[in-house]
C-alpha cells in the first residue's frame, strides 16, 4: 500500500453516497481491492440505512446520513444510490468541491456528465482527456461496456454485417427492493399467498419479462434506451452498435447476453474466438466453464462462449454473462482514478 500511495504522492477523502446499496457495497471492496489512494472512506445514505455497521480498510464503520458536514474536505464522492436520491444530493458534493463519479446514471441528464467505459478507452486506443474542470462522471452501464467490447473485438476477425443483442437483466438492477421482491414472489407462490409487485407490477418469480406493470417506477424500454445510447457514445463510429432487445429475467445477479454476429467474410471458429479473446474476457474451453449467472459471480472477467451459426456460414453466436455490480463498481473505480490525475493533491495531506 505505501509503494502505491507514493506513486500518487497524496491521499484522498471518499464518501459513498449509497453505502448500504448493492452498488454501493460492491464499490467500497472494489475500492479496496485495487487500493485506490483514499486515507478515509465515508460510508453516507438514506435514513433507513443510518447506523449499519460495516468495516472499511479493517476498521469498523456506520452509515451515515448524507449532510454538508459529512461531504465537506471529500475529494471524490461516489453516488451509488438510486437516482432520485442523487439528484437531491448531487449538488452538495459539488459545492464541497468534491469530483463526483455517479453509478445512477442521474447525472448525465442532470449535469450533462460525460459517459466514460475505461476498457472501451483502452481496446480503441483513446484517452478522454480530463482538465481541471473535469468535475462528474457518469459511468456506462455494464451491458453497453460488454456489447462495445465484444463488437471491437470481433470487427478484428473480418468486418461485422449484423450484430443483433438479447440481454437478460437480473433484479439487482432494482437494488435490494427488486431483490427482496422477486425472493417474496418465490416464497409466496411456493406457499399459494398473494405476491408483491410494487417494483416490478407483475410477476418476476419463475417468469420472463419483455415490459413491466404499468406502475413500476422504470420500464424496461428505459433501460434498453439507456443501454443502446450508452454504447453509441462510448464506441462513436467505431464499431457496429447491435439491435438490441432487453428482458427481464428470473434472476437475482449478473447480465447475461445472446448475441448474433455475422461477419462479412468466412473466418474460422478459432480465429473468431482469437479475435474475441483477450484482457477481460474469458473463453469458456468446457462444458463445466460455460457462461451462466452462478459461474460469473465475483469475476472481474465477461465470460464468453462462441459457436457457429447452423445455417450462415458468416455467423456466430455468443453466449456471455458478467457480474453487473462488480463491472459497475470496476468501472467507477477506473473513473475516479482517471480524474485523480488531474487532482493530484488531495485536500488533506
Amino acid at each position: 500500500m505505501k509503494s502505491e500511495n507514493q506513486k500518487w504522492g497524496s491521499l484522498f477523502r471518499v464518501a459513498i453516497v449509497g453505502a448500504a446499496t448493492l452498488k454501493g457495497k460492491e464499490l467500497k471492496d472494489v475500492l479496496e481491492d485495487r487500493n485506490f489512494p483514499a486515507m478515509d472512506i465515508k460510508l453516507l445514505d438514506d435514513d433507513e440505512s443510518l447506523g449499519q455497521l460495516d468495516s472499511v480498510q479493517e476498521e469498523a464503520a456506520f452509515v451515515q446520513p448524507v449532510g454538508r458536514d459529512q461531504l465537506e474536505q471529500v475529494d471524490f464522492t461516489f453516488f451509488a444510490s438510486d437516482e432520485g436520491f442523487t439528484r437531491k444530493h448531487w449538488k452538495m458534493a459539488r459545492d464541497s468541491g468534491s469530483a463526483i463519479v455517479d453509478l445512477s446514471y442521474a447525472l448525465e441528464l442532470e449535469m450533462n456528465a460525460p459517459v466514460r467505459a475505461p476498457w472501451i478507452e483502452r481496446e480503441m486506443g483513446t484517452h478522454t482527456q480530463m482538465g481541471l474542470d473535469s468535475t462528474a462522471i457518469s459511468i456506462a452501464h455494464p451491458a453497453a461496456i460488454v456489447l462495445s467490447l465484444l463488437a471491437l473485438r470481433a470487427q478484428k476477425a473480418a468486418a461485422l454485417r449484423a450484430m443483433i443483442a438479447t440481454v437478460f437483466e437480473p433484479v439487482s438492477e432494482q437494488g435490494r427492493r427488486g431483490m427482496d421482491e422477486l425472493h417474496e414472489q418465490t416464497v409466496n407462490l411456493l406457499s399459494f399467498q398473494q405476491m408483491p409487485t410494487t417494483v416490478f407490477d407483475s410477476q418476476v418469480a419463475f417468469n420472463m419479462l419483455g415490459r413491466f406493470g404499468q406502475t413500476s417506477r422504470q420500464t424496461l424500454e428505459s433501460i434498453e434506451r439507456r443501454i443502446g445510447t450508452h454504447v453509441r457514445k462510448i464506441l462513436g463510429e467505431r464499431a457496429l452498435a447491435p439491435s438490441l432487445m432487453l428482458l427481464q429475467a428470473s434472476v437475482f445477479h449478473a447480465h447475461t447476453f445472446s448475441i448474433y454476429m455475422e461477419l462479412e467474410k468466412n473466418v474460422s471458429l478459432g480465429d473468431f474466438t482469437q479475435a474475441i479473446s483477450g484482457e477481460h474476457v474469458e473463453i469458456a474451453r468446457a462444458a463445466e466453464d460455460s457462461p451462466s449467472n452462478v459461474n460469473v459471480a465475483g469475476k472481474d472477467e465477461i465470460l464468453v462462449a462462441v459457436r457457429r451459426d447452423l445455417s450462415r456460414e458468416n455467423g456466430f453466436w455468443l453466449w456471455a454473462a458478467v457480474d453487473n455490480l462488480r463491472l459497475a463498481a470496476i468501472t467507477a473505480v477506473e473513473c475516479a482514478t482517471a480524474l485523480a490525475t488531474v487532482r493530484p493533491h488531495g485536500k488533506v495531506q
